[in-house]
């Protein structure tokens, strides 16, 4: 099994959608540290797993100095961003998005 991983900052902006009263209901922003791992059992024609620059691509394209609210179809929460990212990445099994130093969540395909 070959895996790789890439580590991308971003700086984005969001508002949560909350049911109880939070701060976070106002718009802020972040400098996100969004890491993906993709894995193959067999590597590509190129001899990749996945293309590093495609990954940053797709990631920094949509997310990076957005605003959150307006590029996704959902309330952008770290754990949302997560799952949306490792789902539209077809060699993608994990994805862990750190929107400060203490707040990471993580989506895997994996129990």
């Amino acid at each position: 099994m070959y895996i790789v991983t890439k580590r991308i900052e971003i700086s984005a902006c969001h508002r949560l959608e909350l049911d109880y009263p939070s701060k976070c209901t106002n718009v802020h922003g972040h400098n996100w540290i969004i890491t993906v791992h993709c894995r193959a059992e067999k590597l590509n024609a190129n001899g990749m797993v996945e293309d590093f620059t495609a990954i940053k691509e797709m990631v920094t394209g949509k997310l990076d100095h957005a605003d959150l609210n307006a590029a996704l179809p959902f309330n952008p929460t770290a754990e949302n961003i997560a799952r949306w990212i490792c789902d539209s990445i077809a060699t993608c099994f994990r994805v862990d998005v750190q929107e400060s130093e203490g707040n990471v969540a993580t989506y895997t395909t994996e129990p």
